[in-house]
């Protein structure tokens, strides 16, 4: 495939067969942007694990030390409606709303439970599911504390999960951050997802690990704990 003028101009900034620093990628990061919108940053990881193993489930919450600079659309299902209408959610609602879902509305990114609401909510799983909506305790979005729920994703809580491949996604900043807040945030997603390792993986735990911009080249980084 042909890459643009903008994409090779940028590649020429990157190293062949470099493995920066965490400090190094942080700011490199910034200059490889091909875009003229303030691009997301995204960091991606190839983990030594075998997701169909049930002990090899690497996934996890974290809140970004700066966020990572976008603002999601926060539903609350609850009967502590005030409280989460106080916490800053978007959308309150309590039975009555799972019949809005169902029929087709999700002009929202993230769903926040009360337990005593679930039996409900699994009504429509089978819609929230393939969309990756459905609220989930391990992710932190069944909570009885909906306003401690809402406040963490309001503040820019991210989650991390390996997929099918043993690969991993998340985005962590825009190009406009500070290179110190980038690096931040970057450390803080390493320091996690290093933490999460299952006891069963023997050897190196991460095989391989980039940062990038939206659409521009990736950079290669390494960290002590790898």
């Amino acid at each position: 495939m042909k890459k643009g003028k903008k994409y090779v101009a940028a590649l020429t900034k990157v190293e062949a067969g470099k493995v920066y620093t965490l400090e190094e990628a942080a700011a490199l990061v910034k200059e490889t942007s091909t875009v003229k919108f303030d691009a997301t940053i995204d960091v991606s990881f190839n983990l030594n694990v075998d997701p169909r193993q049930a002990d090899q489930q690497v996934r996890g919450t974290l809140i970004l030390p700066h966020g990572n600079g976008k603002t999601k659309k926060v539903l609350a299902i609850t009967d502590k409606t005030e409280e989460a209408t106080a916490a800053g959610a978007d959308f309150v609602g309590g039975p009555e709303i799972i019949d809005k879902i169902a029929g087709g509305w999700f002009d929202y990114d993230v769903i926040v439970a009360t337990p005593n609401m679930m039996p409900q909510i699994g009504k429509v799983a089978r819609v929230l599911g393939p969309k990756g909506l459905m609220p989930n305790p391990k992710a932190g979005t069944v909570n009885p504390d909906i306003a401690k729920a809402v406040k963490e994703i309001k503040a820019g809580k991210v989650q991390y999960r390996v997929d099918k491949e043993a690969n991993m996604h998340v985005s962590i900043a825009r190009v406009s951050f500070e290179a110190s807040k980038i690096e931040d945030n970057l450390r803080a997603l390493v320091d996690a997802v290093v933490k999460a390792r299952p006891a069963s993986v023997k050897g190196t735990f991460i095989k391989n690990a980039v940062i990038h911009t939206t659409m521009g080249p990736a950079i290669h980084f390494t960290f002590n704990g790898r």
